[in-house]
């Protein structure tokens, strides 16, 4: 019988009634929309795809986008006033820099400009040191994607083993340390990881963040296992993830499909941590790491009875 397919897409569909909401709410005490600024250094290659996205999806549940477009040649110094002056605005709510960066700005130095309290992407380095210790702060939305879609389908966490396939900042890593937090006994594993189907096999949860197009096959799964795949993969059949979806599907638990898994849900994550920072401004409000990534008491997704 082939796998419960999680649907980004209608997890996208449902959070994005409640931040309208919460917008609406947020515009009726305070006269004005929450903005997100977004910082992109081009108009027509992958930064301003990337910026459109997140300006429709922002308009569509009510954020302001504030489109920020430094030249390409900007220098650190030109751009940290323009960052500086975006903290110091009490209109913005959230920052967020589309990548990839000019070759000549370092990406971590960018990032660390930005305020960690508008860091709706979870990317400076105070956030990230945050994440690490297990302490509420803003999340890198893929990952926060991730936690979001395991809740969403009441998947249980605690106590199960969960292995990530990946280790990069914006993903791996903290992806391992939400599950961690969520009581999850995780392993990382890596290019350098010694017979990687062994481990995969082992997984209770699998996310695959590796950027490699059909990494995990369906001899490297169980039955058990409820994969999440994180891989967006353009390639001459069009775009697919880590995962072989055709093999993996039919001998798993449940499975992401890409497209339509967790990318949907990634948007809708960046703008629920906006409005988080807008509420936080005005009010009373619940971080999303707390509605995602912390223990929950009703998880039911279960491993079915061994054969």
């Amino acid at each position: 019988m082939s796998a419960r397919i999680l649907d980004g897409r209608a997890v996208a569909s449902r959070l994005w009634r409640d931040l309208s909401d919460r917008v609406a709410d947020l515009r009726e005490r305070s006269g004005a929309a929450p903005r997100l600024a977004i910082v992109r250094f081009d108009d027509r290659g992958p930064s301003a795809v990337y910026a459109g996205s997140v300006a429709r999806a922002a308009r569509s549940v009510g954020v302001e986008p504030h489109e920020v477009t430094p030249p390409s040649g900007v220098s650190l110094t030109d751009l940290a006033g323009r960052i500086g002056a975006l903290n110091r605005d009490p209109s913005v709510a959230g920052i967020v820099i589309a990548q990839p960066l000019p070759a000549h700005l370092d990406p971590s130095t960018v990032v660390a400009l930005i305020d960690p309290a508008k860091d709706v992407d979870g990317a400076t380095p105070l956030n990230a040191g945050r994440i690490a210790r297990g302490e509420r702060t803003f999340v890198p939305a893929t990952a926060l994607a991730v936690m979001a879609i395991l809740r969403n389908y009441e998947v249980q966490i605690a106590g199960r083993r969960a292995v990530v396939v990946g280790r990069s900042a914006v993903v791996g890593r903290p992806v391992a340390a939400l599950l961690v937090a969520a009581d999850a006994t995780v392993v990382i594993c890596h290019r350098r990881t010694r017979n990687l189907a062994r481990e995969v096999r082992r997984a209770e949860i699998l996310v695959v963040a590796a950027g490699s197009p059909g990494l995990v096959r369906a001899e490297m799964v169980n039955r058990s296992a409820v994969v999440i795949d994180c891989g967006i993969n353009t390639t001459p059949d069009g775009i697919v993830g880590d995962v072989d979806f055709g093999s993996v599907r039919p001998v798993v638990a449940a499975i992401t499909p890409v497209p339509g898994g967790v990318g949907p849900v990634t948007t809708m994550m960046l703008l629920e941590q906006t409005v988080d920072a807008a509420e936080r401004q005005a009010a009373e409000f619940e971080p999303a790491l707390d509605r995602y990534a912390l223990p929950a008491a009703s998880e039911s997704i279960r491993p079915p009875a061994a054969r």
